[in-house]
């Protein structure tokens, strides 16, 4: 592919053939696969991995992948995770899990929404005050 095409769609290949619809793209053009959605499973039972998460879902469709958030410090499940599913069944998933018990717990489960970027943690203050120290 010629990188100089920009991802217009044309009826002819490379080489000048007509036939089938051709869309060419970029090196740096990004196709992000719009029938996968990313859906949140919160009020996860801390025992519950990865694959257990993956089996919960299977039922509902093809599982793309399952991860549950754990603590990077201890290991621990932080009690929330993602699963990754083509979008007719997420959708059904997401209608049938919501609200479900798991290991006593209600689960949440809703479609993911984008990470909040806020620009990072706080920062330390000045001084403060402080009386008569001499320094």
């Amino acid at each position: 592919m010629d990188p100089g095409y920009s991802g217009n769609s044309d009826s002819r290949d490379q080489a000048g053939f007509t036939g089938a619809s051709v869309m060419v793209l970029t090196k740096n053009a990004s196709v992000k696969d719009r029938s996968k959605v990313k859906i949140f499973v919160g009020n996860l039972s801390f025992s519950v991995d990865d694959q257990a998460l993956s089996g919960l879902f299977e039922q509902h469709g093809g599982v793309d992948s399952a991860t549950v958030v754990v603590d990077r410090d201890t290991g621990r499940s932080r009690g929330f995770g993602f699963v990754e599913m083509a979008d007719e069944d997420a959708r059904k998933a997401i209608d049938a899990m919501n609200g479900v018990e798991v290991e006593g717990r209600a689960l949440t489960v809703n479609e993911a929404r984008p990470k909040k970027r806020d620009g990072g943690g706080g920062g330390g203050g000045g001084r403060g005050g402080g009386g008569n120290k001499r320094w």
